[in-house]
Parts: C-alpha cells; sequence; structure tokens
C-alpha cells in the first residue's frame, strides 16, 4: 500500500514510539504454549480481542507505533484487521498496514503503522529472503531536509536472510538525514549483520545495551529495536510490562533536531 498526503503536518520535536511483535494477538506464557497452543496460530480464540484491548490501552501516550505480526484479517483473528482494530480502539486517526505473508485463509501476518501525525508518504516494500513473507513499511513525514523518516520491519530468524535483509535496509533507507528503524530484528543490535546499515546510513548502534524483550515472560535477549540515526536523540528506552504475545513492547522517547 502507498498513500500520499499533499500538505506536510508539522512534526514534533518530542516523540514517544512504541514497537512491538503482538504475535497476532495471541499470548505465551512459557515454552510449552507454543506446542499447547499452537491451535491458535491458526484459529480464533476467545481471548485475542481482550487481548488487544488491553493492548490499546497501553498506547495513549504515544505518537507513533509499529507493528510486526499483526493479522491482516483472517480465521485466526475473526477475520479483524488488527491494526486497524487497534488504530481505532486507542484513537489514532491515521494508520497503515502491509500483509506479508498469508496461510490460506487461516492466517496473513503483516506490519502496521499507527500514527497521530499525519504521514506525507507511506510505502511498503518485500524484503529479500529465500522463503517469502518479509517485509517494511515506510512512511515520510514532513518534507526537505527536515523530514523524518520512520521503517517498521520484521527480519527472518536465518542470520544469512537477514545479511541480505539489512543490506536492503541499508539502500533503502540511503541518505536520509532523520530516520528510526524500528522492530524485531531478531538478533542484537551489535551483530556483525547489522555492520552494512551503520557504514552506508546515517542509524547508529546504540550507545548503551537495549533492554531484554524475548521471551516476555523472562526477557533475555534484545532483539527488538528502536534504531535512530545520529541527528536524533535517544532520551529514554524502555520496555512495557504486558501479557500479550512473547515479546514486550519495546518504547523510546526521542528528540528530533532544529532544523
Amino acid at each position: 500500500m502507498r498513500a500520499d498526503v499533499s500538505q506536510s503536518a508539522a512534526v514534533p520535536q518530542l516523540l514517544n514510539l512504541l514497537s512491538c511483535n503482538i504475535l497476532a494477538g495471541g499470548s505465551v506464557g512459557r515454552y510449552r504454549d507454543y506446542v499447547t497452543q499452537s491451535w491458535k496460530h491458526v484459529l480464533p480464540s476467545r481471548g485475542k480481542r481482550g487481548n488487544l484491548d488491553k493492548f490499546a490501552e497501553l498506547l495513549a501516550d504515544f505518537d507513533l507505533v509499529g507493528l510486526q505480526e499483526a493479522d491482516a484479517g483472517s480465521l485466526r483473528s475473526g477475520f479483524v484487521n488488527q491494526t486497524q482494530y487497534l488504530a481505532e480502539a486507542a484513537r489514532f486517526p491515521y494508520w497503515s498496514h502491509q500483509p506479508n505473508r498469508k496461510v490460506a485463509r487461516f492466517a496473513a501476518s503483516a506490519n502496521g503503522l499507527l500514527t497521530r501525525i499525519a504521514p506525507d508518504e507511506v510505502r511498503d516494500y518485500p524484503l529479500p529472503g529465500r522463503i517469502p513473507g518479509r517485509g517494511a513499511l515506510w512512511a515520510r513525514f514532513g518534507a526537505g531536509d527536515a523530514a523524518l523518516v520512520v521503517v517498521i520491519a520484521h527480519l527472518s530468524l536465518g542470520p544469512a536472510a537477514r545479511r541480505r535483509q539489512f543490506e536492503f535496509l541499508a539502500e533503502l533507507i540511503g541518505a536520509q538525514a532523520n530516520v528510526v528503524l524500528m522492530g524485531d530484528l531478531n538478533c542484537p543490535a551489535h551483530s556483525r549483520e547489522l555492520t552494512p546499515l551503520f557504514r552506508r546510513t546515517a542509524l547508529v548502534a546504540p550507545a548503551h545495551a537495549a533492554p531484554a524483550t524475548y521471551p516476555s515472560w523472562q526477557p533475555r535477549r534484545a532483539i527488538d529495536h528502536i534504531l535512530t540515526s545520529s541527528s536524533i536523540a535517544v532520551e529514554q528506552l524502555w520496555t512495557l510490562p504486558h501479557s500479550v504475545s512473547d515479546h514486550l513492547p519495546l518504547a523510546a522517547r526521542i528528540r528530533l533536531p532544529h532544523l
């Protein structure tokens, strides 16, 4: 999907961001749930709507939200577009989604964007990989040198595929000065796979260790990230306690440069 807005909206200098892999509204409390509750990946369950409502309550103080593994409207979600549902429940005036992987009528994973600021342009891109179904959702706020570009992505599990995907993202971001990349990157921020991204774009490796987000019930791995260009100050980076998904939501307060 691509959307264009003819008039640029003012972008606040201070923004609160949130990124989360929401597991199509499912919840996991231990590793054995992946097996014992595997049916929930293809069939609807009563708890998913309640999980989404709880998640929507967390979003009141956020300006931009990036979603991964939001269902685009299939059997497992009761044919509800979960990005749209969350946008309406949390009163976001603008939303966009990028369906990536569809399994017949049973499942339809998507990246999603919820925003209180009108985007000037939204694009979606498939990410390279041996198995299709990964993507990047690209949004531009503002114009010219002051524009902010936000990219939401969910990368592959395999290192080789991730390297190709980071190279693609580096080309996509290019020389953009003010940029945020957020999502489930499935690797630590200091992995060698990210070297092309930091070398070829204005994105920088975080100065401090990112908080662990996976698994949500006992976080040990920092694989969800909100990465920013050197022009953007990250004033705070934290996780939110939540019972939805197997990932904790990752939040950031950022300050854009004076331009």
